[in-house]
């Protein structure tokens, strides 16, 4: 007796020529194809879950340079929204690899356009609304670089000296450097202020071409290898989130 096949023909007509195609693939129609596309890694997307974790109410950053290690303490209430944004770049690691790519002695060490292009992009338009001024731009702390209100994003700088006329411009302290102040004052600054204006890279370029761009033309600069969060304390909470949420 011949024995008959439970799988229907137009089905076995259809694994068959997906075998004899198998070198240049099988177009099983929209019902048939394989799995919807990955979702976006945390780094790229401004809204996961993973890079909006809830804020301790202070924790310390350490920060291994190729101009040595320097550590950054933060205090939540300074600057909430700042703290928050800072601390979940860190935990996705999004300061590794990036150069300090205006520095001005005397001034500012500023920083934070991913060495990614296609990671700085996705970043560019996750603006925060801005914090209070509660802590003077004084030696040693750390403030988003702003582009007018409500424009932070991603860089950052530590300040230099005296800086306290960026206070009334809305710049809001969120961190200070706690140890390795010697090694901030030491990064590489004789490109000086960015182009056209002086003869440091363009920050447009930087957000465009990233690494490669600042690894040919601006070698000097100094970069961060890696970022961790050494320490925390107290409650974490998302800043401006519904408690009741």
């Amino acid at each position: 007796m011949r024995r008959t096949s439970s799988v229907p023909r137009s089905l076995r007509s259809l694994v068959l020529a997906c075998s004899l195609l198998a070198l240049g693939g099988c177009a099983l129609g929209p019902g048939l194809r394989g799995a919807a596309e990955p979702p976006l890694l945390p780094i790229m997307d401004p809204e996961h879950p993973e890079v909006n974790r809830p804020v301790p109410e202070r924790f310390k950053v350490l920060f291994e340079t190729t101009a040595g290690d320097f550590v950054v303490e933060v205090t939540r209430e300074w600057a909430p929204l700042g703290a928050h944004r800072f601390y979940n770049l860190v935990g996705a690691g999004y300061y590794d690899g990036a150069r300090f790519f205006r520095v001005i002695h005397g001034f500012m060490a500023q920083f934070g356009i991913h060495a990614d292009p296609e990671v700085s992009a996705a970043w560019r338009g996750a603006r925060l609304t801005d914090d209070p001024v509660t802590r003077p731009n004084e030696r040693g702390y750390i403030t988003f670089a702003t582009g007018g209100p409500d424009t932070r994003t991603t860089q950052l700088f530590i300040n230099y000296g005296d800086n306290t006329r960026l206070d009334s411009q809305g710049f809001a302290p969120f961190g200070i450097v706690t140890g390795g102040m010697d090694t901030v004052e030491r990064l590489y600054g004789e490109y000086g202020e960015g182009a056209p204006r002086g003869r440091g890279p363009q920050q447009g370029r930087i957000q465009s071409e990233g690494e490669a761009y600042l690894a040919e033309e601006f070698p000097e600069l100094d970069r961060i290898l890696r970022t961790t969060i050494l320490w925390e304390e107290g409650e974490a909470i998302v800043p401006g989130a519904d408690p009741e949420g």
